[in-house]
């Protein structure tokens, strides 16, 4: 790291290394936190938490980060007042800065709260736009999802592939409960009642991050959530690219960093699933 620090130009590689680094430290640091957090609050509705473990954590990514790169800008949940009004302003008002740092400090913090084992830090860096750096880590099974643009993706080293379902009833398909009662998750939930039968079984698992680094692994064939913001998203929809999969929104438009509404896939089943949620009236 210390070589990186004086390089005068910082090349990709030192962009995914710090990524890496980032990601890693904090989430061992809110390993040490799990169960024991002072302080629990709402945002948005009762589906939306937070604690001073995702505040301490984007402190802490941020700081790294931008000691590394002090002219790059930074895009965090918890700097964002909740609700998608503000997520969505948030984002615009950043998002033709020539390099942009995306952070979910804890994609998953109910599950955190819950001391559920299915949560993650999410770090992204676009450039003019367009995502080039894309790491997921899960501190509770110390697995890490590394991709760079043109460069695949990663997981324990080893290069990650999509699964090879062809049809949505051999797929295994996740999705989430928006925590947007008044639209998101109506919507979410006619596409649960649509897309459950015709699939070979499905999951809840509460961390979009996490959902996604799972179809980049061929863990999942698919998935979709109406509701979501730039931070749950990039770094995951990079990851599923590299995997050789596909990332649209709900009416198969390609992904950009306001997509809200998503559909990740193997690719095979890609246009049945959102299909499904047409036909359902579930796209958003």
């Amino acid at each position: 790291m210390s070589e990186q620090r004086n390089e005068p130009v910082v090349g990709s590689k030192s962009f995914t290394a710090v990524a890496i680094n980032c990601a890693a430290k904090a989430g061992q640091w809110i390993n040490t936190k799990l169960g024991a957090y002072s302080s629990l609050n709402l945002k948005y509705s009762s589906h939306d938490l937070v604690t001073e473990v995702d505040k301490g954590s984007e402190k802490m990514i941020r700081s790294l980060i931008l000691t590394h790169f002090p002219t790059h800008s930074f895009l965090g949940e918890e700097g964002v007042e909740a609700g998608p009004e503000a997520s969505t302003k948030a984002l615009e008002s950043l998002r033709d800065e020539e390099y942009l740092w995306i952070v979910d400090p804890i994609d998953g913090t109910t599950n955190f709260v819950h001391e559920f084992p299915y949560y993650a830090v999410s770090i992204a860096l676009a450039h003019k736009g367009e995502v080039i750096v894309g790491v997921i880590y899960d501190p509770t099974r110390d697995e890490l999802f590394v991709a760079e643009k043109g460069k695949g993706a990663y997981v324990h080293g080893k290069r990650m592939l999509v699964s090879k379902e062809q049809t949505l009833r051999d797929s295994l398909v996740a999705t989430g409960f928006p925590a947007d009662h008044q639209y998101a998750l109506p919507v979410n939930l006619k596409g649960v009642q649509a897309v459950a039968p015709q699939v070979r079984n499905l999951r809840v698992a509460g961390s979009a991050a996490l959902h996604m680094a799972y179809v980049a692994a061929g863990r999942l064939s698919g998935f979709w959530e109406i509701g979501l913001n730039s931070w749950d998203l990039a770094a995951g929809a990079l990851l599923v690219q590299e995997s050789g999969g596909k990332v649209t929104d709900t009416s198969g438009q390609p992904y950009h960093l306001g997509v809200r509404n998503v559909v990740a896939s193997n690719g095979h089943m890609h246009d049945e699933l959102t299909a499904a949620l047409g036909k359902a009236g579930a796209a958003g």
